[in-house]
């Protein structure tokens, strides 16, 4: 897959992700969250753990260089650049409930779990199987003294990214989150790119420089 493809607003997909190839996540208007599901194409009964990966990567903050470890603890997922280095893996999917305990006032939308049930049927992935998703530029801080938990609008901007390598054969699901306080309350596509090679290494440092670089890339 050389052109990038484009996740609509409040909608998700599933796909088949070989042991080898990369994806990367783009964020092509800034401030959009994107839910990752990784589950074993050989046995959709094992999936990214976020208990398995805190407890191995010794780190609530996964960035370049951290992996993403199974309920069976193996590795499904390594993440080898990361321009935003703010994600969530605390959080559940929003879904129907998650509209009706936060946002009374607003219409009831699946969410990203509903999205995702949807999108991974078809490989026999069921809806209580799916577990906490790992949310791309999803900002959570944590309150140090009493773990008191908010839910800001992402740090990523416009062509951010982040690339992960598939340690396994792996059956994906990646929405554009639903949630209003997750994206700062617009709702934005997710754009998303397959490659059979390791991306070449960036300083991310320079984020007005990278993120052109990227936008020449991603057209």
């Amino acid at each position: 897959m050389n052109e990038f493809e484009v996740i609509p607003p409040r909608s998700g997909v599933a796909f088949e992700l070989r042991e080898g190839q990369t994806l990367t996540v783009y964020d092509p208007l800034g401030s959009q969250v994107a839910d990752l599901l990784a589950f074993a194409a050989d046995d959709v009964r094992e999936v990214i753990s976020n208990g398995r990966t805190f407890d191995y990567e010794e780190t609530i903050s996964l960035t370049t260089g951290n992996r993403l470890w199974s309920n069976r603890s193996q590795v499904l997922l390594e993440i080898v650049e990361d321009a935003v280095g703010r994600h969530d893996f605390l959080l559940t999917p929003c879904s129907e409930a998650t509209f009706r305990h936060f946002y009374p006032d607003k219409p009831v939308h699946r969410g990203c779990f509903g999205n995702l049930a949807e999108a991974l049927a078809p490989y026999g992935v069921e809806p209580d199987a799916i577990p906490t998703a790992f949310n791309l530029f999803m900002n959570v801080p944590v309150e140090a003294g009493s773990g008191k938990l908010s839910v800001l609008p992402p740090t990523s901007r416009a062509g951010d990214w982040i690339a992960l390598l598939a340690r396994r054969d792996c059956i994906i699901g990646l929405t554009a989150c639903s949630a209003y306080a997750s994206n700062g309350g617009t709702f934005k596509p997710i754009h998303y790119r397959i490659s059979n090679e390791r991306p070449f290494s960036r300083e991310v440092d320079d984020r007005s420089g990278e993120a052109q670089t990227l936008h020449h890339r991603h057209d």
